[in-house]
C-alpha cells in the first residue's frame, strides 16, 4: 500500500460504536406503521446488511496492514448493527425477516469472484445505491420509528463510503491512468444497472416514499461521477499531503446526492453526520 494511516478510520469507527452504546437503540416498544410495499423493501435491505463478513475480512487480512483489517471489521460490525436494526424494525411493525434473497445472492457471488479491489468495487455499488435508499426512507416515511433507523443507518453509510473509496484510490494507483478510468467506468455501468434494478425491484415502495423510480435512478447516476473520481485519483506522495484519510470538507450523502462531495476525514464529517435526525 502506498499509505497506511488507517489508525484514523479505526478510531473513528470507535468512537462512533461508544457513541452508538451511549444513546442506546431507538424506542422499539413505539411500534411502527409500515406500509406492506415498505415493508417487502426493507425486509430485502435487510438481507443484504446481514452476514457475517468472513469473505471480506479474509481478504483484508490478507492485504498484509492489520490496521487496515481491524478497521473492516468494525465496519462489518456496523453492517451487522443495521441488519439488527432492520430486523427489529420489522418486528415493531408486525413483520418478519427473509431467509434470503436473489439480489442478495446476486451480490455476493459477484464480491467473492477475485480479490480485495473486486470485492470493495461491488461492494461500493451496493453502498451507493444504499446512500439513495436510505434517504427516500428517511425522509419519505411517514412513521417516526421508520425514519429514525433510516436515518441513523445513512449516517453509517455516509462514513462507510469516504473509507472504501481511500482504500481503493490504493488498490488502483498501480494501474496506468487508462486503466484507472476504465475500471471506474465499468464500476460506474455495475452501478447504474444496479440502481435501476433497485428502481424496479422496490417501485412500490420508492412510490410510497414520493420517489419516481426515474429519480431515484438518475439520483444513483449523478453520484457515480464524484465517486468514481475519488476512486480513481492518484493516491498523495507523501503523508503530510494525506495524514491517513480521505481528505474533503463533507460526507457523502449529506447533502442531495446530485451535489455531494465524495471523500471526508472523520474528523471533518463528524458534525453533519451525527446531526442527520440521529
Amino acid at each position: 500500500m502506498l499509505n497506511n494511516g488507517y489508525d484514523t478510520w479505526v478510531r473513528d469507527f470507535e468512537a462512533e460504536r461508544e457513541r452508538r452504546a451511549a444513546i442506546g437503540d431507538p424506542r422499539w416498544e413505539r411500534g411502527a406503521a409500515l406500509d406492506p410495499a415498505l415493508v417487502r423493501s426493507l425486509q430485502r435491505f435487510q438481507v443484504g446488511e446481514d452476514g457475517d463478513g468472513s469473505a471480506l475480512i479474509g481478504k483484508a487480512d490478507r492485504a498484509g496492514d492489520p490496521v487496515y483489517a481491524r478497521a473492516v471489521r468494525l465496519f462489518v460490525a456496523e453492517e451487522q448493527n443495521h441488519a439488527r436494526m432492520l430486523a427489529l424494525l420489522l418486528a415493531a411493525g408486525g413483520a418478519g425477516t427473509l431467509a434470503g434473497h436473489w439480489s442478495d445472492a446476486v451480490f455476493v457471488r459477484l464480491r467473492r469472484l477475485l480479490g480485495l479491489r473486486v470485492e470493495l468495487l461491488v461492494l461500493m455499488v451496493a453502498e451507493a445505491v444504499a446512500l439513495r435508499y436510505y434517504r427516500a426512507v428517511r425522509d419519505g416515511a411517514p412513521d417516526p420509528l421508520v425514519a429514525e433507523v433510516a436515518g441513523r443507518i445513512l449516517a453509517d453509510e455516509e462514513r462507510h463510503v469516504p473509507f472504501h473509496c481511500r482504500r481503493l484510490r490504493e488498490a488502483l494507483a498501480p494501474l496506468p491512468a487508462p486503466a484507472r478510468r476504465a475500471a471506474t467506468l465499468a464500476w460506474q455501468g455495475l452501478l447504474a444497472g444496479a440502481g435501476a434494478v433497485v428502481a424496479v425491484d422496490h417501485g412500490p415502495a420508492l412510490r410510497h416514499l414520493g420517489v419516481r423510480r426515474r429519480g431515484f435512478t438518475a439520483d444513483v447516476l449523478r453520484s457515480s461521477g464524484p465517486l468514481a473520481r475519488a476512486m480513481a485519483a492518484a493516491p498523495a506522495a507523501t503523508p503530510a499531503a494525506d495524514p491517513g484519510a480521505p481528505v474533503g470538507s463533507a460526507p457523502v450523502g449529506s447533502a442531495p446526492v446530485d451535489s455531494a462531495p465524495a471523500d471526508s476525514t472523520p474528523a471533518t464529517r463528524a458534525a453533519p453526520a451525527r446531526s442527520a435526525g440521529v
